[in-house]
């Protein structure tokens, strides 16, 4: 008796001869048995059944009857395209255009020969998309019409991808309806487009697609063609976010951090940026950074900022990674380090970002970085086209560079030029200008004008020009002869922390022709400078602790503070220390003989 299964294989072997009679089995085969509807099907398009053909590549795409394989599943669509059929021109270009899956490919020199077939191949994707966008198929018209306006520079033709896409909206295509409407917001030259392109919208919306949600939603948040509702925003981009449109999930993440359109949701507006920035989107991952490093709806959380902005960064987020070199230089959430906030400065200012251009030259000129040498960047270029594009804190920094020799040959008088600029609007560069009229550095000297800038930059509670001014005060230069107004100046700058205004008071109250001599009070503010490292200041004060001025005699103190001094580098401080022990050796050689004698 013979055996079921062989049964079945005689019959089937007796049908494949005929491709219409397989492709009827395998049909009837399909659910109960579809390992053998795939062998049927494959018998009936070998021999020639463009739709069998179609039907094996959407089995090996979808798995049905074997191992889910999309480079096979090209393999039979092509067999079926070639053959007129056009549901697989549409999947070839599909296939072309999206992608397979880099994992699924093998070598096939016909099909995928790139060892990127997962980047898409628009050139061989327009070929199949044109062939069924002629024969009237409205998926194949949108998917030309998206080509022709997004794809390469060489196959675009925004009048013809218009057309395809008015095409495919007329057979009432969800794609290309979308599409359309994308196009007619972008044209000029017809009337009522904005109202045209909402009503092609709100039918993309009806079938589902989520990017015509969120376009809704956007045009409802702005107010562009329509009232302005931000509920209905809020609505709209939630259904999009639904749908896994991360546009719109950062949308409906901020707008319920705000509160616009609804009542304020900290806990869900931070859970749907989180799952924008899980899904890839650097902007989600940065807005989270800047949630948690402010604060404000939810807890600070440097840690967690962190981690963001390093996420962001790491995607080629400009902003990002200058906020993550900020951390780095602050040591906020992360270990302070100063190289490591070098390297993301670095990387935001070579992308473009003027503020980490600005951040990273700074801190290379104020050293502590070893990692990297301004020499080897393009720093004075980052700054010339700043002020050549009106950043007057670009002008300033160039200024810098050029009166420095940073990058640049030294060239004062284009350094005078750019502060000039700068100065009407950036107090650091009120001050260099000023130094530069003092020291008649690129123009003429002029102190009676570097006085007026220093004076300006001074009112506005710069420390450095509250100096620079005081000691214009105390030498009449510019300004007349004014102890008193010096005196007010050097203690402004003090009270900022500004050692050499402390080391200041203490010369004009060791002096006694300046303002009457106070010893006490020169003792004072020479111990405030040399706390903080003042070389000169050191030195005064182990003078006045050596000869017990304004105090006590403190020989160990006054040792101390030479030895301080030394360090520092101030000029006899070494001298006066080896006078001191000499003194003291002396003394102890007179202390002892009468004690020898006795």
């Amino acid at each position: 008796m013979i055996g079921l299964d062989i049964l079945h294989k005689l019959l089937d072997r007796l049908v494949a001869r005929s491709p219409k009679r397989a492709r009827a089995r395998a049909e009837r085969l399909s659910k109960a048995a579809p390992e053998r509807a795939l062998a049927l099907f494959v018998a009936a398009a070998e021999a020639g059944d463009a739709e069998a053909a179609f039907i094996v590549g959407e089995r090996y795409l979808e798995g049905k009857g074997a191992l889910a394989h999309p480079v096979s599943a090209a393999r039979w669509y092509q067999l079926a395209a070639e053959a007129g059929h056009v549901e697989a021109q549409c999947r070839l270009a599909a296939l072309h255009l999206f992608g397979v899956p880099k994992a699924a490919v093998e070598a096939d020199e016909r099909l995928f020969g790139s060892a990127d077939s997962d980047a898409p191949d628009y050139h061989a994707a327009v070929v199949w998309a044109k062939k069924a966008a002629e024969t009237g198929a409205p998926d194949a018209q949108a998917m030309l019409a998206f080509i022709l306006s997004s794809g390469p520079e060489e196959l675009r033709d925004p009048d013809a991808a218009f057309e395809w896409y008015r095409k495919s909206a007329a057979q009432d295509c969800p794609q290309g309806r979308l599409g359309y409407a994308i196009a007619l917001m972008l044209r000029t030259d017809i009337a009522n487009n904005a109202l045209m392109a909402r009503d092609e919208l709100l039918r993309a919306s009806e079938a589902g697609l989520p990017t015509a949600h969120y376009l809704l939603g956007a045009a409802a948040e702005g107010g562009f063609g329509t009232a302005l509702d931000e509920a209905e925003a809020r609505r709209l981009y939630s259904l999009a976010a639904e749908a896994q449109h991360t546009a719109a999930q950062i949308k409906l993440g901020l707008m319920l951090l705000e509160g616009r359109g609804g009542s304020v949701d900290p806990l869900n507006g931070e859970s749907w940026l989180r799952r924008a920035a899980v899904a890839g989107e650097s902007d989600a991952a940065m807005h989270l950074g800047e949630l948690y490093s402010r604060g404000g709806a939810l807890p600070p959380n440097y840690i967690e900022a962190a981690h963001w902005f390093r996420t962001a960064a790491e995607q080629g987020h400009q902003a990002a990674a200058r906020a993550l070199g900020t951390l780095y230089l602050t040591g906020a959430g992360v270990a302070r380090d100063p190289d490591e906030a070098a390297a993301w400065f670095k990387r935001a200012a070579e992308a473009g970002d003027t503020v980490a251009q600005a951040d990273l030259a700074v801190l290379l000129q104020d050293g502590g970085v070893t990692t990297l040498d301004n020499r080897d960047l393009p720093v004075h270029e980052w700054f010339e086209r700043a002020a050549e594009q009106g950043d007057l804190i670009g002008a300033f920094n160039y200024a810098v560079c050029l009166a420095e020799g940073i990058g640049v040959p030294r060239n004062d008088a284009r350094a005078a030029f750019w502060l000039k600029k700068a100065a009407d609007e950036v107090v650091s560069a009120q001050y260099w200008y000023a130094r530069m009229l003092a020291d008649g550095r690129g123009l003429d000297q002029d102190d009676r004008e570097a006085a007026a800038w220093f004076k300006r930059a001074a009112d506005d509670g710069m420390a450095d020009a509250q100096v620079a001014l005081g000691e214009f005060y105390l030498q009449g230069r510019g300004v007349p002869y004014d102890p008193e107004a010096a005196k007010s100046r050097f203690l402004s700058a003090a009270e900022a922390g500004h050692s050499g205004a402390m080391f200041a008071l203490g010369i004009m109250h060791n002096d006694g022709t300046i303002i009457g001599s106070d010893h006490d009070e020169a003792r004072r503010w020479f111990s405030r400078a040399a706390e903080q490292g003042h070389a000169v200041a050191a030195l005064m004060l182990a003078r006045y602790a050596a000869q017990g001025l304004g105090g006590p005699k403190e020989i160990e103190a006054a040792r101390a503070w030479y030895e301080r001094a030394v360090a520092l580098g101030a000029l006899g401080a070494a001298e006066e220390l080896a006078t001191l022990d000499l003194k003291l050796t002396e003394q102890a050689k007179a202390d002892v003989e009468p004690e020898m004698m006795a």
